[in-house]
């Protein structure tokens, strides 16, 4: 674990505005991306996170704009998904003003993109995001999705994850699909798994409800913490993020 808990606002985008749902499913509007990023910003976000849900070839020229007007006037580092199927979309996007970019489904249809990624760019822009699913009737076990968490696969996540490490992987983005925008709290099982299992950073996504979810995450292993919802609805600050944070022993910027 990183010796600094890094504070992560997601936004996730759909023809240019920030949507929010529960368990990937009934989006609704959330605000504005660019002016969400500079709230966070100033506010003290340590990273930004940007996915585009929709991923259409209509909707990229919409993400590439985007990307580089919130570079343009936020000073932390940006992570870019959604979509991302080849290295040249990745050198775009790096182009457009991320510092990361994180693949999911691609990498699950074709694997070597990994390694041809972080052969080219690095593995330090290169973030696997793993939209992950409890496997029905085993418990501690749990499998990858793909497209936002709307298609289920047989693939043992934590098995994923580790040949991803072995491709160029520089860092995982751990999505709950079960916790995800329940307001229940993270998945710490799953985070726990994933620690035992990688030495890679990890950022936990999925589930935040409160201030003091934030500590728990961390202390199962987390080394970033990622969030949406109550952060667009004003329901919980970073500044509050950071001070249970720091309550509960952890370092923060």
């Amino acid at each position: 674990m990183s010796l600094t808990i890094r504070v992560i606002p997601c936004l996730d985008v759909a023809d240019g505005r920030v949507v929010k749902g529960v368990n990937f499913e009934n989006l609704r509007d959330a605000g504005d991306p660019i002016e969400l990023a500079d709230h966070y910003y100033k506010n003290g976000a340590d990273e930004l996170t940007f996915l585009d849900v929709k991923a259409t070839v209509e909707n990229r020229s919409t993400m590439y704009d985007l990307v580089t007007k919130t570079a343009e006037q936020v000073f932390i580092p940006l992570t870019v998904g959604g979509g991302v199927r080849s290295v040249d979309d990745v050198g775009k996007l790096l182009s457009a003003g991320a510092d990361k970019v994180a693949v999911s489904s691609a990498a699950i249809e074709r694997p070597s993109l990994l390694a041809e990624i972080s052969s080219k760019f690095g593995n330090q822009v290169l973030v696997l995001s793993l939209d992950l699913k409890s496997r029905q009737g085993t418990k501690n076990s749990w499998i990858v999705t793909t497209h936002g968490g709307r298609v289920e696969t047989d693939i043992d996540a934590i098995e994923w994850l580790s040949k991803a490490e072995d491709l160029g992987v520089g860092e995982l983005l751990v999505n709950s699909i079960d916790a995800d925008g329940t307001k229940a709290g993270f998945d710490v099982a799953l985070i726990a798994a994933v620690r035992s299992a990688s030495r890679l950073p990890l950022i936990a996504s999925g589930g935040a409800g409160a201030a003091s979810d934030f500590p728990k995450a961390a202390s199962a292993g987390a080394d970033a913490i990622l969030a949406a919802s109550v952060f667009h609805n004003r329901s919980v600050t970073i500044t509050e993020t950071k001070d249970r944070l720091r309550e509960a022993g952890f370092a923060v910027r």
